[in-house]
């Protein structure tokens, strides 16, 4: 049974999250203030969190920080803060999704069941051998990837965002078909993401990120000639 962490502070909100989640299936834990969410989600493994930003103790933010930090568990926000800016910092933190109030609830919960569908089949796809590419080498089977003798640590979607482009050197990918593959549920996530995924996939690789090439007014490739 999948296990959720639901994260708000409006009881109207957080209980009707739970019941509904709770029907659909899932395990669902409850938290009201940041301090809480750390707190459970120390205790034990979730397959996903469900945030607000606005909580009390620690905001959303924050939580958001310290989880991704710690593990790749994938991190839907939930907010009434609907400007571009918190939108921009969401996604920088790493957040797989971004809904705002008010919402659908039976949007909401496709988006949960598409996320954690991916997911498993991210974690179910990654049998392939070991590809190299330049200074990058990157093992599918121990998700080990190293720029020369160094270990890079990627989440799981960097990871398999990394491979998708490794595996197909010279393919230009739309942002559009990027989420298509890897999220699995474009049509509800914006085309955003897909950049602040990129921007860390560079950081964390370093020189070696540069052979990720921003192919403008179209998305993103690696250049067959230097594989």
């Amino acid at each position: 049974m999948k296990k959720i962490l639901v994260v708000e502070d409006e009881p109207d909100i957080r209980e009707l999250l739970g019941n509904y989640l709770t029907h659909d299936g899932y395990e669902v834990s409850l938290a009201e203030d940041g301090v809480a969410a750390l707190s459970l989600f120390s205790q034990g493994e979730f397959d996903l969190v469900i945030l607000d930003i606005m909580i009390p103790k620690i905001d959303g933010f924050g939580v958001c920080e310290v989880i991704k930090k710690q593990s790749d568990v994938p991190v839907i926000f939930l907010s009434a803060l609907g400007d571009e800016n918190s939108l921009i910092k969401g996604y920088d933190l790493m957040a797989d999704d971004y809904v705002t109030k008010p919402f659908s609830m039976p949007v909401f919960l496709r988006k949960v069941h598409a996320l954690l569908r991916r997911q498993d089949s991210s974690d179910a796809s990654r049998n392939a051998s070991r590809i190299v590419y330049g200074d990058i080498s990157v093992d599918a089977d121990t998700m080990e990837v190293l720029v020369g003798k160094t270990k890079v640590e990627l989440t799981t979607r960097e990871f398999d965002l990394l491979s998708l482009l490794l595996k197909n050197p010279g393919r230009v990918f739309t942002r559009e078909m990027l989420l298509d593959m890897l999220w699995d549920y474009n049509s509800f996530v914006d085309e955003r993401i897909v950049d602040s995924h990129i921007k860390n996939l560079r950081h964390k690789l370093g020189e070696a990120g540069n052979c990720i090439e921003t192919v403008r007014g179209r998305g993103y490739k690696v250049a067959k000639k230097d594989l």
